[in-house]
């Protein structure tokens, strides 16, 4: 039976547009095991979206002298288009400022409210001194009163990873302006997390699945758990749906409370947009399926601790939980399943910073590189396991050196001396042991390959794909096809039938990684149809006369299978073209000078 398989993917703040070192935690990652599991025939449901309330918009909007509203619209539309030129493969990236997301929101906030987890009181507020607007705990800064760490954040050290109010900093200094933030008393309402403390250490402890960083950082936050304010005086974000606020606009859910539950909007709204309201309930009242999030490492508490509280809170009650009927009813929305978090990518041995011009944003770097040369770089030398370094020099490296010299050339000799010599899969005489040997050795990377694939090992799972395009490679040099076929056609056409059934197998451990380029192989080896076929961008109106648009796919036409394919002998093949560029050295001196650096 297929599974159901939740990819949930960190919401981009719509506040500018994104660097590689964003995709490289919450992008790539994710859609290389939504493709994966979708070969594999899952019921793959990945859904997120712009994340467009809270004080960066502002901020953002202050600078340029713009409303909210406008940053919003520009940035989300940058966004998705980086995305979309990335291949990730969405069923819905929408926006936090729909009213389906808005709707969800105000759900689960009197749900929680309700059953008491949700109340108020009076608080120290943090506002910039130079704005008077409210300051995020994120936008404040200083020395953690615990560990002494000088550069701790307003809601957690991540040297200790302890747990933190802006009050407690010492020193702190506003992010913005770098002035002492101004506290005053004011009325928020909180979550309360400590209710939550017994059962989310029971359920982190179970997690053995978990990487060990995720579950080692979650079990440590949780020992000094405190209530956190989910509400922020401002004007710009989801209304409080209490009837006391019904007139009032200066106090707002905060931007952390409801982008998580922005993964539970988002799937509603497809299942809306598709005609079958209730196909959610699929993932998020099913006790069977699986919920894998990818985000860094900075929002590993609100994945492991936060939005769980919410969904325990919330179990089966509510609006949309509470409403299932048949098989779903009294069925509480399901909890996350793994935690795929990402560490840090620097870049030249420097923290990405666009205010210094330390960044290479998605949209620059995809004006003068293939999206699969990107994908490659980041998945082979990315952060999946610890901070790393990208580098022009590594880059071109990784590039010439791996991708075009083992797999592109692999790909481009075969196809390129058969297509010349026979124009189709040619009809292959007896195998040989060694022929029989080789076709075994990758038809059977299959199984452990999905193995790492599974577990989000994804360098590990590239590393072992390009080791089995190197055997192939090595086969080639012993067989020399391209000196047999001067004394034994049928032989030469025997050794390029071995070799492009490898190819073909290859093709797929590929295509999660390397979509565009192996969509094009697809297309070489003679097959109509999409293995990775092409995304696409569908507009929806809401009731309320707003429309938004959506980066989504029908993905249920493509082609694939985690399987060895069947290649036909006798299969015209299309003339083929290189499926990568060799990149000259040049572009490292030229990369460094576009930095400044």
């Amino acid at each position: 039976m297929p599974d159901h398989i939740l990819v949930a993917v960190a919401w981009p703040y719509a506040n500018g547009p994104r660097h590689i070192g964003h995709v490289a935690g919450f992008g790539v990652p994710a859609d290389i095991f939504a493709r994966f599991q979708r070969l594999r025939g899952n019921h793959v449901l990945m859904v997120s979206g712009t994340d467009e309330y809270g004080t960066p918009i502002t901020i953002a909007a202050d600078k340029e002298g713009v409303s909210p509203r406008a940053i919003a619209d520009r940035y989300s539309t940058v966004i998705g288009d980086d995305l979309y030129n990335l291949g990730l493969s969405y069923d819905t990236f929408t926006r936090t400022t729909t009213q389906n997301h808005a709707s969800v929101t105000q759900d689960i906030f009197k749900t929680l409210h309700t059953k008491g987890y949700i109340f108020r009181k009076e608080t120290l507020g943090a506002f910039s001194a130079s704005t008077g607007r409210t300051l995020p705990d994120r936008y404040i800064e200083g020395t953690c009163p615990i560990c002494g760490f000088g550069d701790a954040r307003g809601d957690q050290c991540d040297n200790c990873g302890n747990q933190l109010d802006p009050i407690d900093l010492i020193s702190p200094r506003s992010k913005i302006d770098g002035q002492p933030p101004v506290f005053r008393e004011t009325e928020h309402f909180f979550l309360d997390l400590p209710a939550f403390a017994e059962r989310l250490r029971a359920w982190i402890e179970q997690q053995e699945h978990w990487r060990p960083n995720v579950r080692s950082f979650s079990l440590n936050f949780i020992k000094e758990l405190k209530s956190r304010a989910i509400t922020r005086d401002l004007e710009w974000g989801v209304p409080i749906p209490l009837p006391e606020y019904a007139e009032r606009n200066d106090k707002k859910i905060y931007v952390w409370f409801d982008a998580v539950i922005g993964y539970l909007s988002a799937s509603i709204e497809w299942a809306k947009n598709r005609g079958t309201p209730d196909a959610w309930r699929e993932w998020w009242q099913n006790p069977q399926s699986r919920h894998y999030y990818f985000m860094g490492k900075d929002n590993i508490v609100f994945h492991t601790v936060i939005w769980p509280s919410q969904l325990m809170g919330v179990g089966a009650d509510g609006e949309y939980a509470g409403s299932a009927s048949g098989a779903f009813a009294e069925v509480p929305l399901q909890l996350p399943f793994n935690i795929v978090s990402s560490e840090f990518l620097t870049t030249e041995g420097k923290k990405f910073s666009s205010s210094r011009g330390v960044v290479i944003y998605v949209n620059d770097f995809l004006s003068r590189y293939d999206p699969d040369a990107l994908r490659f770089f980041l998945t082979i030398a990315g952060p999946e396991n610890q901070d790393t370094d990208f580098t022009w020099a590594e880059f071109v490296r990784r590039n010439n050196d791996e991708l075009v010299a083992t797999w592109g050339n692999l790909v481009n000799r075969t196809l390129t001396n058969v297509f010349k010599n026979f124009g189709e899969v040619p009809t292959p005489a007896e195998l040989s042991a060694r022929d029989q040997a080789l076709i075994a050795e990758i038809e059977g990377g299959f199984g452990p390959l999905a193995e790492l694939l599974d577990a989000a090992r994804f360098k590990a799972a590239l590393t072992e794909a390009l080791r089995l395009a190197a055997q192939v490679n090595i086969y080639l040099s012993e067989q020399e096809p391209w000196k047999v076929i001067k004394v034994d056609r049928a032989r030469t056409a025997t050794i390029w039938y071995v070799a492009l059934r490898c190819v073909d197998s290859l093709k797929i451990f590929f295509t999660p990684c390397l979509p565009f380029s192996c969509q094009r192989l697809h297309s070489y080896l003679g097959y109509d149809g999409d293995i990775a076929g092409p995304l696409e961008f569908k507009s929806y109106s809401e009731a309320d006369g707003q429309s938004h648009r959506v980066l989504t796919g029908d993905y249920s036409a493509w082609v694939g299978r985690w399987e060895p394919p069947v290649l036909p002998v006798g299969q015209a093949l299309r003339e083929p073209k290189a499926l990568f560029k060799k990149l000259d050295e040049q572009v490292v001196a030229d990369e460094l000078a576009r930095m400044g650096l």
